[in-house]
């Protein structure tokens, strides 16, 4: 199957619905407060109601993998369906999956999440770096084949990641610096948007400062976290990111999913924040 690239496909996306990203994070807490059982028919019956409410309304969904993972063969069957209906809506699913490994085990997880007529591949893959960038090279070279994206952890909002992102190499450059600057170089050629991403928490403040990332210059799509309910609002995302604010994919979660499970209210909080991304990144 022949497909537009991914990032000219985000690029537009986030043009005609703006540049917000709804998590679909099947929480325990959540699965209870909308009145599901804690299992894979809850877990579904909580995915395809999101689907329902913001599918062909935002640029993309970012269905949590392991939150269906941990109801085994039943949830991971759920997560497909949530694929499928991304595909049916033609809304960009982001599988946040953040798999890394060597060799021929990154290529099985690159041909589960990438390859085309995997019921589990999406539209991109959240991935880690951190057993070498090269590492990647089995997702990057089928993603590139199949039209699909990859975002890359860079600088997580975690308290523990600076331990890693923020330590410096033998010449000095910063883990997280080293990381922007290879998917910059898989971006270069690109028209618009490139089609490998970076994982940037919302909340960080100036630690791509710090770490002497260059967002602007990775010239590819910004996952970023942590949008809304856990604190990062419009003074946060100007100083994240700065003059890199038009590459950023804005990802909501509680701050939509506590509004359910009316599909009416879930989309209108969708809407609603889609509207105020808008209002900072565009």
């Amino acid at each position: 199957m022949t497909r537009a690239p991914f990032g000219a496909r985000l690029a537009a996306a986030m043009d005609d619905h703006g540049p917000l990203c709804v998590g679909i994070d099947p929480h325990a807490s959540l699965l209870e407060a909308w009145g599901l059982t804690d299992d894979a028919a809850g877990v579904r019956s909580f995915a395809l109601r999101v689907m329902e409410a913001v599918g062909g309304r935002v640029a993309a969904v970012k269905p949590q993998a392991a939150f269906f993972e941990r109801h085994g063969a039943a949830g991971v069957a759920a997560l497909e369906e949530v694929v499928a209906a991304g595909r049916e809506s033609g809304t960009l699913v982001v599988v946040d999956a953040k798999r890394g490994d060597i060799g021929s085990t990154m290529g099985a997880y690159a041909d589960a999440f990438l390859r085309d007529g995997s019921p589990l591949a999406g539209d991109a893959l959240t991935v880690s770096p951190y057993l070498g960038f090269g590492s990647l090279d089995p997702a990057v070279e089928l993603a590139r084949e199949t039209g699909r994206g990859l975002f890359v952890l860079c600088l997580t909002s975690n308290a523990e990641g600076h331990e890693v992102q923020h330590a410096r190499t033998a010449d000095g450059v910063s883990v997280a610096a080293a990381v922007a600057a290879r998917a910059a170089e898989l971006n270069a050629g690109a028209d618009e948007l490139g089609s490998v991403g970076l994982v940037v928490g919302a909340t960080i403040g100036d630690a791509a400062v710090r770490a002497g990332v260059e967002l602007a210059a990775v010239r590819g799509p910004l996952l970023a976290p942590g949008v809304g309910a856990q604190g990062a609002g419009a003074a946060e995302l100007a100083e994240v990111f700065g003059g890199a604010r038009r590459q950023v994919l804005a990802s909501s979660s509680r701050g939509v999913l506590r509004t359910g499970p009316d599909v009416a209210a879930l989309r209108a909080a969708a809407l609603r924040a889609s509207g105020e991304a808008s209002a900072v990144l565009r």
